[in-house]
């Protein structure tokens, strides 16, 4: 009688593993990305970079992390400093899960955003975002890999600008070049990806 019944708590264990495991393939079955998929996924092109702490970002030092890139710069007088925004709203919604990801400003205008400009850049909007800038051969790979454009630097009614790509590279946490969410997208829908990114194999 003993055995029969641990015989049964052993099923019933089994059959709430399975039941979890089944929900939660259903789960992920049904999540619709608000971001734009690559399917299949590429592989992220690894690079890195001189930081100004002395240090070298290296992006595939961060695997096991989801990685946020924008490609902007740092005299952009409406779609960088709205993404960056963006980030910092993400960021805080995210909570503690915030810690799984990181957030990454890299320069489309080498000739005036020097790393250390780069990076005081992306800290004025959060501590723990990353600023990065590099010589143009050292950039031009980079934006190649993840499909960046960036215009020489022009002059519009005495501004200064630099026309460029505005899609959010991310890339998750196996190192795959995942996703992009297009301009506009909104911070609520980015956190809803992400979130799930964050859970993804777990």
């Amino acid at each position: 009688m003993k055995g029969r019944a641990v015989w049964v708590i052993a099923a019933l264990v089994g059959l709430g593993v399975l039941a979890a495991l089944a929900a939660r393939l259903t789960s992920a079955a049904n999540y619709r990305f608000q971001g734009s998929v690559i399917e299949p996924a590429l592989a992220a092109q690894d690079f890195s970079l001189q930081r100004t702490d002395g240090g070298l970002f290296r992006l595939s030092e961060l695997r096991g992390r989801v990685v946020v890139m924008f490609f902007g710069y740092t005299n952009c007088p409406d779609i960088c400093p709205t993404t960056m925004a963006d980030f910092r709203v993400v960021e805080t919604a995210l909570g503690p899960d915030s810690s799984q990801i990181q957030f990454v400003f890299i320069t489309v205008d080498p000739g005036r955003d020097t790393a250390e400009v780069a990076q005081r850049y992306a800290e004025a909007f959060s501590p723990t975002f990353i600023g990065l800038s590099g010589s143009e051969a050292e950039l031009t790979p980079i934006w190649q890999a993840y499909y960046v454009y960036g215009s020489p630097p022009g002059s519009a009614g005495g501004g200064y600008t630099v026309e460029h790509t505005t899609r959010v590279i991310v890339v998750d946490k196996a190192g795959n070049f995942r996703m992009t969410f297009p301009y506009g997208l909104g911070p609520g829908a980015m956190e809803s990806d992400l979130r799930y990114l964050i859970k993804e194999d777990q």
